[in-house]
């Protein structure tokens, strides 16, 4: 699946912060005492995350639940495509979970190749949370609403920039939406600490 950009930066703005729950897909129904054995949980970022603290929260109730131990397991790195990948290769057989997060749908749109499919690797099990973002600048910047932020950027081009935890996060892209849709000469600073690369 590839979109145009502009296409895939609005509809990474409509979608902010929706995080899901994809379940490896199996080949037959699950047995009524599943699990039978100890499940994987795949984060595919490095442990501390948004996305981390919530998967370990959702695990714990899930072993107390069940009877058996869901484990986390942080495969970080490539922008969510490693872990996935191994997600999307793991047994069909329900004792491989991926939470996936915005990086699921955006990356094969942003890499010229994923190891995974995301419509056909992975059965979606449930929208797990939604989050928001928040725009914020540091208080020694002369701007205390959004229009002045505009006004102040567009006014001395080249001299402010927008961080972001990575290429293609949804902090990337809804910054980059913003400095399309001003027409703002603003330069993305992403983080490198969650092991990310470069797409193409």
């Amino acid at each position: 699946m590839t979109l145009p950009r502009r296409q895939l930066i609005g509809l990474a703005g409509a979608a902010v912060g929706a995080a899901i729950l994809p379940l490896r897909a199996w080949s037959q129904p699950l047995p009524l005492n599943y699990p039978t054995r100890p499940v994987r949980v795949i984060v595919t970022f490095a442990p501390g995350g948004t996305v981390d603290v919530f998967t370990r929260i959702v695990a714990q109730k899930l072993s107390e639940r069940l009877g058996k131990q869901f484990y986390v397991e942080n495969v970080a790195g490539a922008t969510g495509n490693i872990g996935t990948g191994q997600a999307a290769k793991a047994a069909p057989d329900g004792h491989t979970i991926l939470f996936a997060f915005s990086s699921f749908v955006v990356n094969p749109s942003l890499f010229a190749q994923v190891p995974y499919d995301p419509s056909k690797s992975f059965e979606p099990v449930t929208l797990a949370v939604a989050s928001t973002h928040v725009l914020t600048v540091n208080p020694s910047v002369p701007a205390k609403t959004m229009k002045e932020l505009v006004d102040l950027v567009r006014a001395n081009p080249g001299k402010y920039s927008f961080a972001s935890g990575g290429t293609g996060t949804q902090a990337h892209l809804l910054g980059e939406q913003l400095r399309l849709s001003r027409a703002l000469d603003l330069v993305h600073a992403p983080s490198m600490a969650r092991g990310r690369q470069s797409p193409r």
